[in-house]
């Protein structure tokens, strides 16, 4: 972000920040009005999703988040012919792109996002995110056909599984402390084995 004006200033006329607090790293997920092409020109980071003419910029993950997205995608590339992304965008319509922590797609895109419901979608929480990750996400990936959706909850150590019925959550799985361990069937692309310990170490 440093060395673009262009970035440097499109936050600052959609945020009314002065332009010497742009480079502050955010604490909480930050709502803001602005236009697809004003996202588009948007570095990598911090973690930017847009919605509907908002943009939702997420501050940076703390250590064990990554670490727990990263353990699910080792899961997930157990299962074979299928593409794991972290952070990798999805573009559920024209007005909506969402970047799930992990996600799991039949193939690489063609262009830079996935435009295809993916087999799955995860999202680890945190503070900071849990109501967009459980109430506005969960309903819009339910309404674009992704076929799973996982939950991983560092605060509450559980891992929560959900499959897609006619536009609506199913629960599939829920792993907690007394029942740690769980073998989930990702459509017909096989069965990964998931243990809560390695997700979310003690």
């Amino acid at each position: 972000m440093e060395g673009s004006p262009t970035v440097v200033s499109t936050i600052s006329r959609a945020t009314g920040a002065p332009m010497s607090s742009l480079h502050e790293v955010p604490t909480t997920a930050q709502r803001l009005r602005m236009s697809w092409e004003e996202y588009l020109a948007l570095p990598d980071t911090p973690k930017a999703e847009y919605a509907d003419g908002e943009v939702i910029v997420s501050p940076p993950g703390v250590f064990r988040h990554g670490q727990a997205a990263s353990a699910l995608a080792s899961v997930f590339r157990a299962l074979p012919g299928v593409v794991v992304a972290a952070e990798a965008g999805l573009r559920l319509s024209p007005t909506r792109m969402r970047v799930p922590d992990v996600m799991v797609v039949d193939r690489a895109p063609d262009g830079p996002w996935v435009t295809e419901p993916p087999l799955l979608a995860a999202e680890v929480l945190s503070p900071s995110t849990r109501s967009e990750d459980t109430v506005r996400k969960s309903a819009e990936y339910a309404d674009a056909g992704v076929g799973q959706f996982w939950v991983v909850d560092p605060d509450h150590r559980t891992i929560d599984v959900y499959r897609n019925v006619d536009g609506g959550w199913e629960p599939v799985a829920h792993l907690d402390a007394a029942t740690p361990t769980a073998e989930v069937a990702v459509a017909d692309r096989g069965v990964v084995r998931v243990d809560l310990d390695e997700v979310l170490p003690a």
